[in-house]
């Protein structure tokens, strides 16, 4: 994956490092970094947080912000990048929490991705619709989504 590779050139230039916290994607984020060579150089740990027990344990995000907002918000998301980055002491951290389908609902459809990233004094958040595709395109579509914000981030 040609954006993986890019990211892993400008981090390892850069000496900087990534990390990921990952929901509906389930590590794909993580596994288009490691599927690199040279990799570990900038890619320490990734953290796949698929129920909210898990966002919170892993990496703090507050039940508060998941009972208030719900797992696919933007704020789960910011925190999810937040803990990430500091649990895994990197320089860049993206988030991902979605609803990869099938299914959804009227107020969370099927294709609704809420991402963030983080770095130390900053942190972006964005809800992208990517519609009902399915949950194989979904789940690809916020992979390659979270990993332009890494090398956006980056850059």
């Amino acid at each position: 994956m040609k954006i993986a590779s890019q990211i892993i050139e400008v981090a390892s230039k850069d000496g900087k490092t990534v990390t990921c916290a990952e929901s509906c994607t389930g590590g794909m984020v993580a596994a288009a970094l490691t599927d690199i060579p040279g990799s570990s150089a900038v890619f320490e740990r990734g953290f796949v947080t698929y129920s909210n027990t898990a966002k919170s344990e892993m990496i703090g995000v507050s039940l508060q912000t998941l009972e208030k907002f719900g797992a696919v918000s933007e704020q789960v998301a910011c925190e999810m990048a937040q803990g990430a980055l500091r649990s895994a002491r990197a320089d860049v951290a993206v988030a991902i929490s979605g609803i990869a389908g099938p299914g959804g609902s009227e107020f969370k459809p099927e294709g609704r991705v809420c991402y963030a990233v983080a770095i130390p004094d900053q942190i972006i958040s964005e809800t992208i619709e990517h519609g009902a595709l399915g949950r194989d395109r979904v789940r690809c579509a916020a992979r390659d989504h979270a990993l332009q914000l890494i090398l956006s981030a980056l850059r």
